[in-house]
């Protein structure tokens, strides 16, 4: 039976000695590409090694794709894929050998195992790499060798724990479309932990926000972040000008809220809502100080957070 939400939590708690790593969360990770955000220390890790298995919570429930890791252990190691943050591949075996084994642990036969990790190192742009000795391959190519593993035993759900962690622009920008590709093309749920918020907006569908091990924000970006843009137009005073060009703006049927001689337009279209404060501006010979530009990100969920 397919589910809709891919891991459901409620009143999760992790507690470390004093220190309460997840702080009773609540939470529905859904289908698609979804992006765990928040700070280093902010319960990310803890979050999927609760999910994977890895340990048991202090209090609360979570389900991973309808089952309990703590009682189905086995049944969700065949169906959930995971890259971990940390370099833990060894040295000297071949990338092909280890995604192999890997695949074959997952529950995988040997039959299949080894044409389904070269499969996958193909995928993941290491064809021609795939009987290297892990030791002898770039940063890049290991978080490349991560997906692979993650990826080859066909999983329902995979976990990406930091996968463009010690990666240039340009092995960032690949992974993250790599990432994209293949629950696209695939149909693989992806749950992606990272820090860096810019890259979880360019490619994620639903966000979930950490802070201190407390949630932040949960739900799909686009009701998060939304589509709208500020456009702060401010003018330099003269008797009537901002009043006339307000208007002209209320006219065009745009929503301005007035702060001095600044005039603050939300915009769904920022274009031409920029030709309309450009117009009305010239045809009250008004002169503009400056204009400033600014759209909703992720960083503002945590901005706007209580304490």
């Amino acid at each position: 039976m397919p589910f809709v939400t891919v891991i459901s939590a409620a009143g999760l708690t992790m507690q470390f000695g004093s220190q309460r790593a997840l702080d009773s969360l609540d939470l529905e990770v859904p289908k698609g590409v979804t992006g765990l955000v928040g700070a280093n220390g902010a319960g990310k890790t803890t979050l999927m090694s609760i999910a994977l298995g890895l340990r048991p919570a202090t209090s609360g429930t979570i389900t991973v794709l309808g089952l309990d890791p703590a009682k189905d252990a086995a049944r969700l190691r065949s169906v959930v894929g995971y890259g971990p943050e940390r370099n833990v591949l060894p040295e000297d075996m071949p990338a092909s050998d280890f995604v192999k084994h890997l695949a074959e642990v997952r529950g995988m036969p040997k039959s299949e195992a080894r044409g389904r990790a070269s499969d996958a190192l193909w995928l993941v742009g290491l064809g021609e790499e795939r009987f290297r000795a892990l030791g002898t391959m770039s940063t890049g190519q290991r978080q490349r060798v991560k997906l692979a593993q993650a990826i080859a035993a066909d999983p329902s759900l995979v976990l990406l724990d930091e996968p463009t962690d010690g990666l240039d622009p340009v092995q960032r920008d690949e992974m993250l479309a790599l990432i994209r590709q293949i629950s696209a093309d695939y149909g693989i749920d992806v749950l992606l932990s990272s820090h860096l918020l810019e890259e979880v907006e360019r490619i994620c569908d639903n966000i979930v926000a950490l802070d201190a091990g407390r949630l932040v924000a949960q739900g799909p970006l686009a009701s998060l972040v939304g589509d709208t843009t500020t456009i702060t137009a401010e003018l330099v005073e003269h008797p009537g000008a901002v009043d006339a060009v307000e208007e002209r703006l209320r006219a065009a049927g745009l929503d301005v809220r007035r702060d001095l001689n600044q005039l603050r337009v939300t915009a769904a279209d920022q274009q031409t809502s920029l030709d309309a404060i450009r117009d009305a501006v010239a045809a009250e010979q008004a002169r503009l100080r400056r204009v400033v530009i600014d759209r909703t990100t992720l960083e503002d969920l945590f901005t706007k957070a209580p304490a």
